[in-house]
């Protein structure tokens, strides 16, 4: 990606974090990214492409964040990948707490805005199948179904969780106890007896 591109893009998750789908303005836009409206329309055609392009970005933004870790560092075992790819979205971190809050004010958008509700179903169903896989790694023999209930059922709790944390509603190591503890009950309730 250009970095020119990447700038407006961050530029976009930043005023969405901040004023939501409704209040993106490409003029307040192109301000923060300081670009022009012409680059902006030049690159993503119009509201639409900004926004699927956004979502894009913050979804490839948490893949790197959630997934980085120090090449010399040993390999992570399947349990530890799992726990590290969903706690480390309740980073207390500007970019963590600016993806979740432009990810969740997509969400939000979404329930009225078809095209915005088939990009977030597809990057949700990726993200379900990502932690699917995962917990089949950990319990190789749980059923396909049972795994995908069960990533579900996680995916949807962090996002809660998350959007509580943002909002004050809980403390960060508290949202992060009860997904450890989620975590925990899902690979329990998949374990074969």
């Amino acid at each position: 990606m250009a970095s020119r591109t990447t700038q407006i893009l961050e530029a976009a998750a930043r005023v969405i974090a901040r004023r939501g789908v409704r209040g993106l303005r490409v003029e307040e836009l192109a301000a923060e990214a300081g670009v022009s409206t012409g680059l902006i329309y030049y690159h993503f055609k119009d509201r639409t492409g900004i926004l699927r392009h956004t979502l894009e970005f913050i979804n490839d933004r948490a893949e790197r964040y959630t997934t980085a870790r120090d090449p010399d560092a040993e390999p992570l075992g399947p349990r530890e990948e799992l726990e590290q790819i969903l706690l480390l979205e309740l980073q207390d971190t500007q970019e963590v707490r600016e993806n979740s809050s432009a990810w969740g004010e997509l969400r939000a958008s979404a329930v009225f805005d078809p095209v915005l509700r088939e990009d977030l179903a597809r990057a949700t169903l990726v993200w379900v199948q990502e932690v699917a896989a995962l917990l089949g790694q950990v319990q190789p023999m749980a059923p396909a179904s049972a795994l995908a209930l069960a990533a579900e059922r996680l995916t949807a709790l962090l996002e809660g969780l998350s959007m509580r944390w943002l909002s004050g509603g809980i403390r960060g190591d508290h949202a992060r106890a009860l997904m450890q503890g989620a975590i925990e009950a899902e690979l329990t309730s998949l374990n074969p007896r």
